[in-house]
């Protein structure tokens, strides 16, 4: 029997996994989408292309940050 994880993702748009069924950690967010480890890994390889923190980003092409959530 396999592990289920959870991607989860924080203000800064970083992606990580958690067990499912655990409470998210602070500042972290469930996405939706919900496997085995392996699944839960690739989902975030498609869809983390720029791993540059939000603000790094926003800083980088001139734009205010936003307030945190």
């Amino acid at each position: 029997m396999s592990e289920t994880f959870t991607v989860v993702v924080n203000h800064e748009e970083q992606y990580s996994i958690w067990p499912a069924g655990r409470p998210c950690p602070e500042g972290w967010h469930e996405v939706g989408v919900v496997g085995e480890k392996q699944s839960c890994l690739d989902h975030i390889e498609r869809v983390w292309t720029d791993m540059r923190p939000l603000s790094l980003r926003r800083h980088m092409d001139g734009v205010a940050p936003a307030e945190p959530q």
